[in-house]
């Protein structure tokens, strides 16, 4: 079993800064990947930032230049530093586990830009 728990979403000016971050617990394997997600009223979830434990990033076009995502293995925790933030960026945000042919989910975290 895995447990995933994110902290660092609020409300923040549009071109502000968050810094989200999510630590798993449990059953923990190595070749992980973990990934942020995010989930705006009315649309469906999509795949922001992943990173594997061998730190190879991949992100939206959307995020581009704007969020890094990294990773601290020893303490399985990831990070997604958002910067320039724009409204458009307003949803619920997830933090995912991917390991074993199975996905954990985190409870998300709310990131409100306002304009």
């Amino acid at each position: 079993q895995v447990q995933l728990v994110e902290s660092g979403g609020g409300l923040v000016q549009a071109g502000g800064s968050l810094r989200l971050s999510c630590a798993a617990s449990g059953s923990i394997f190595s070749g992980n990947v973990m990934s942020w997600y995010r989930q705006a009223p009315g649309k469906q979830r999509e795949l922001v930032a992943a990173i594997a434990s061998g730190r190879y990033t991949n992100y939206a076009d959307s995020v581009k230049g704007r969020f890094t995502i990294s990773r601290d293995n020893g303490k399985n925790t990831v990070y997604l530093q958002m910067n320039s933030l724009k409204p458009e960026d307003t949803a619920v945000w997830y933090c995912a586990l991917y390991q074993g042919g199975a996905t954990y989910w985190g409870q998300g975290t709310q990131v409100t830009v306002s304009s």
